[in-house]
């Protein structure tokens, strides 16, 4: 059934942002309202909405606790908690294929922005945020599979697009920078690198980082970029929030 109430919607985000395990009453208000309006009496008008959100989804869908409420389903059946915890099986992979392929699957699973069409603007700062680094970290992580394996060439079309999507995100510049040396398009590489620069130091005041730095040296001096190293994946990509 299509929940078409706002605050029905930001219910069930809260808790499926948190499926199988308690969600305190002060946390689904914080959601459900800003700090400034909150209602007179919160226990009673987080209990009236989730009595909505029951009979929208089921009485069994979402159970009670002393303090609050619980997203009755495994948390594998919610997208968000299902790319986390295949982020964390492509940590353990054994090898580089297999490592690609679960990232591959993880990255699947995203489509458009984190809680979109959910009007909580808590819940957009507090989880949309760790959701998108995840999603950039993981992107990088794969490109740098694609890249030392020698697939630099089909690389290039998606690392514009999303260094045009984010066009602050040097990581994904790096990456560019290199998948365009290993093509051959050096010219091309110098004028994307002018490009972050400029907006860089237009923007933020700062220079490139330095391994984007490092990648401009050799292009400069007509090396070809060496692929970046598939190292051990770390907490950037699968530590908690």
């Amino acid at each position: 059934m299509p929940l078409t109430a706002g605050r029905l919607r930001a219910l069930l985000a809260a808790l499926a942002l948190s499926a199988g395990h308690a969600v305190t009453v002060d946390h689904l208000a914080a959601a459900l309202w800003a700090d400034e309006n909150w209602p007179g009496n919160v226990r009673r008008s987080v209990q009236t909405y989730v009595a909505r959100l029951r009979s929208a989804l089921g009485a069994e869908a979402i159970g009670s606790t002393p303090n609050g409420y619980v997203l009755c389903a495994e948390p594998e059946s919610v997208d968000a908690l299902r790319f986390a915890g295949m982020l964390r099986e492509a940590e353990a992979a054994a090898d580089a294929a297999a490592e690609r392929r679960l990232l591959g699957e993880a990255l699947a699973l995203w489509r458009g922005e984190p809680l979109e069409g959910v009007p909580s603007a808590r819940l957009v700062e507090s989880e949309a945020s760790w959701l998108v680094e995840r999603y950039l970290t993981a992107l990088e992580r794969r490109f740098d599979l694609d890249l030392a394996a020698g697939r630099h060439r089909e690389s290039i079309v998606e690392l514009s697009e999303l260094a045009g999507r984010y066009p602050l995100r040097e990581p994904l510049w790096t990456r560019l920078l290199i998948a365009l040396g290993l093509a051959g398009r050096r010219a091309e590489a110098l004028a994307r690198y002018e490009t972050i620069r400029v907006r860089l130091a237009a923007e933020l005041g700062v220079d490139p980082d330095p391994s984007l730095q490092r990648v401009h040296a050799d292009l400069l001096v007509r090396r070809r970029p060496a692929p970046r190293r598939p190292a051990p994946m770390n907490s950037a990509l699968t530590g908690t929030r």
